[in-house]
């Protein structure tokens, strides 16, 4: 049969070829109570005043001891234990008079009691671990006190990392709030082409951060769904982008981007209460697989049937690109910057170019050509039947004031209505 601290070693041995933390305690903390031959054993961390019970085995006694329950510091021998007043080993609480005055002593009764800190590297008391049981335990020794001395060690270094992910979690949680409650959140509008004529029919709304840490927007968005904010955050952006549409030209449309999650995310519709659908074009992001396609084209129906178009990008970027195409059949398809790239001498390029401009064709949808940035380029796209573009050739990402400078001011009508 074999010993505690030989299955304590094949715990940690598990632990180091990554099995889960929770389960690998769970089992050092049963493997110990059940060599020591006692009723109950937790792990325990101190939040103020009190003691709360983070793993147990207390078989046939869950309903006093489990995960979660809570006592009072004061109610139970941790301060004594800790200021000295009792030993971490008692195989006989009689025999300690601090320990027998505590009411929990005759309540549960405890007969025998070892406990141990749980230290942290920097020296902090995390909580404890304890062993219990409820008559006297004269074969308790200082092997035994060691040997769970060795486990809430280990236990420490493996708590202490959690605890620095749970600060870091709670540090992005609040950056990504700062940014929807107090701003840090800007738009920039890159124009829409048509090519021929030239002239801007409307602007992709993209979103930029002037908060801490600097960093691209996608990282911050990625923080955000990391936190479970990235639909909050995506929705604050489309709110904030589409305050613009009020001082633009009556036939200019506004894209905002959304992925997936987001456009199934409670409070998106209402973003765009009060405004013309039709001057709306939601373009729907995703970079990683849709598990379900079904509630998503449903929710996407709803809008479109407002008036709202639906732009998809990525096309000709790879199989997820026109995977995402083909299901949800949008009214704007845009090729990948990484197909107008060299297009002008490229005749693959320009094979797949006009390949998608008969789909969309055939579709009655219309093709937009994203990252343009030559004049080249510009030409050999409108030669392949390509109506609209963008890209750093026909204009950056500008704020919205000199968005509108773009249009005269008799232009700028105003909100048509929805």
């Amino acid at each position: 049969m074999p010993t505690a601290e030989s299955e304590l070693n094949r715990i940690i041995l598990r632990g180091a070829r990554g099995r889960a933390a929770p389960a690998r305690w769970n089992a050092a903390v049963r493997a110990i109570r059940t060599h020591l031959g006692l009723e109950v054993a937790y792990a325990s961390q101190f939040v103020g005043e009190t003691m709360v019970l983070r793993e147990v085995d207390a078989p046939g006694l869950e309903q006093m001891a489990h995960k979660g329950a809570a006592f009072p510091l004061d109610a139970v021998y941790c301060h004594d234990i800790l200021a000295g007043r009792l030993p971490e080993l008692i195989p006989d609480t009689a025999a300690e008079p601090i320990a027998l005055a505590k009411p929990i002593t005759a309540a549960l009764p405890i007969g025998s009691h070892l406990s141990v800190p749980i230290r942290l590297p920097d020296g902090s008391v995390y909580g404890m671990f304890c062993c219990l049981g409820f008559r006297p335990n004269p074969t308790l020794n200082g092997r035994d006190l060691q040997m769970t001395k060795a486990f809430a060690e280990l236990a420490a270094h493996e708590i202490h990392d959690q605890v620095a992910q749970d600060r870091e979690a709670q540090e992005r949680q609040a950056r990504i709030q700062a940014v929807i409650e107090r701003g840090g959140l800007a738009i920039a509008y890159q124009p829409i082409w048509s090519i021929q004529p030239r002239r801007p029919v409307g602007f992709e709304c993209l979103a930029r951060f002037t908060g801490s840490p600097n960093r691209p927007p996608n990282q911050w968005f990625a923080e955000a769904a990391k936190v479970g904010r990235g639909a909050a955050l995506e929705i604050a952006a489309i709110r904030l982008a589409l305050q613009a549409l009020v001082d633009l030209p009556p036939d200019i449309y506004l894209a905002v981007n959304a992925s997936p999650v987001t456009v199934m995310a409670q409070g998106f519709e209402e973003a765009f209460a009060g405004l013309p659908p039709r001057r709306i074009v939601l373009e729907v992001t995703e970079h990683a697989s849709v598990s379900s396609y079904d509630g998503l084209v449903e929710r996407l129906e709803g809008l479109r049937g407002r008036g709202m178009r639906l732009a998809v990008d990525d096309a000709g970027a790879g199989y997820s690109g026109l995977h995402h195409i083909l299901k949800l059949r949008p009214d704007l398809i845009k090729l990948d910057m990484a197909l107008t790239r060299d297009i002008d001498s490229d005749p693959a390029r320009q094979a797949l170019a006009a390949a998608l401009v008969a789909f969309a064709h055939d579709t009655d949808s219309r093709i937009i050509a994203e990252g343009v940035e030559t004049a080249a380029e510009l030409e050999m796209l409108h030669a392949l039947g390509v109506e609209r573009a963008q890209g750093y050739f026909l204009g950056r990402p500008v704020p919205a004031a000199q968005m509108q400078s773009m249009f005269p001011a008799p232009a700028r009508a105003g909100l048509l209505p929805a």
